[in-house]
């Protein structure tokens, strides 16, 4: 039982889980499960493990302990994050509000060829191919990925700023002042 518990309790990752969740799922009573839980959360708070389980919000679930914490920052501070240049940026915003989208529809609106930033977009998972257009062709359609809404901290595309059209002047108003 306890194995079971554990690894849904890994899979669960920061998000736990709550009693009513692991009772369901295991078919235990709540007697049983504070059983085991309290079981695992002293086998977790022996020295030789590296995370312990805890109950937080009323969810179970596992946390690194105190020591590891120099250690995960010298791990984390050495990756480089990312970034993205405007360019790639572009593409991508583009894509976002226009998906799916072709790879020269793109280029229309960029007015520059993209071939190579749609490679570099799809290599870090932030677009990927969804289909084919009705077209001439058939060229592949493109959208943004989960992990452009995670790297974006979206929720959804709704969460997108409002595009505001921008008018031009034609010419002839432009010019109708008299210098």
């Amino acid at each position: 039982m306890r194995k079971i518990l554990e690894g849904l309790l890994f899979l669960s990752g920061d998000e736990g889980l709550s009693p009513q969740q692991l009772c369901e799922t295991l078919e235990i009573s709540e007697v049983s499960l504070e059983k085991n839980i309290n079981q695992m959360m002293n086998e977790f708070l022996e020295e030789d493990h590296g995370i312990e389980l805890v109950h937080f919000g009323g969810k179970y679930k596992f946390v690194t302990k105190e020591f590891i914490y120099p250690y995960a920052e010298r791990l984390f501070s050495s990756n480089k994050i990312a970034t993205l240049s405007a360019a790639a940026l572009e593409t991508l915003a583009i894509i976002a509000y226009k998906q799916p989208i072709t790879r020269v529809e793109i280029e229309e609106i960029r007015g520059v060829g993209c071939d190579m930033m749609m490679r570099k977009l799809i290599a870090r998972s932030l677009i990927k191919e969804t289909g084919r257009s009705d077209a001439p062709g058939r060229p592949f359609l493109y959208e943004v990925t989960t992990e452009f809404m995670d790297s974006f901290k979206l929720e959804s595309l709704k969460e997108l700023p409002e595009i505001k059209e921008i008018k031009q002047e034609s010419m002839q108003d432009l010019f109708s002042n008299e210098i």
